[in-house]
């Protein structure tokens, strides 16, 4: 689907982007679109936008609903992805082990191979956030040792954190 050189042409990169529902997915992706702060309802199917990042890259980005009812699709968006962006709401420490395991799943699929992945620890500006690295810890990272990842706090709502994470993006896929 994508393709990323790296001779000075503009790169193209289809990045997936999927965690559970009220994580706050659509919201990163509308600010990360230069939005002002929207109002979102829940994502039935997804929603998909094109953005320039750093480096001459232009990312397609796919917004994937995290309700249960719609995981089971999950896998129909992983075929040509160049990267995984994998979203949790770092102040849901009761869903944590959900999204652990929904995480091994996507992860677990064949057209994953080898792609990377960068975990957004969303919400990271509230009081009764989860340490970064706690989350690291928690989701067994080290365990993916066959693909590149990085993991990034992040907040939807102050845009804290999401220059730094389109930097791991670049680096992400120049690591593919």
């Amino acid at each position: 689907m994508g393709s990323v050189n790296s001779r000075g042409h503009k790169a193209e990169a289809q990045v997936v982007m999927m965690g559970l529902d009220s994580a706050g997915k659509t919201t990163l992706l509308y600010k990360l679109k230069g939005h002002e702060l929207v109002e979102t309802l829940p994502t039935v199917g997804f929603n998909v936008e094109s953005l320039e990042a750093p480096g001459h890259v232009s990312l397609t980005l796919w917004d994937v609903g995290g309700q249960t009812q719609l995981r089971a699709n999950w896998k129909d968006y992983l075929e040509g992805t160049d990267i995984l962006v994998y979203v949790l709401d770092s102040t849901d420490e009761a869903r944590l082990p959900e999204a652990v395991a929904e995480l091994g799943e996507v992860l677990d699929n064949p057209n994953m191979a080898s792609v990377p992945f960068l975990v957004l620890a969303n919400k990271h500006e509230a009081p009764n956030a989860l340490p970064l690295l706690e989350i690291r810890d928690r989701l067994g990272l080290e365990r993916f040792q066959d693909c590149s990842w990085e993991i990034q706090a992040c907040s939807a709502l102050t845009g804290e954190g999401l220059p730094e994470a389109l930097q791991s993006l670049r680096r992400l896929l120049k690591s593919r």
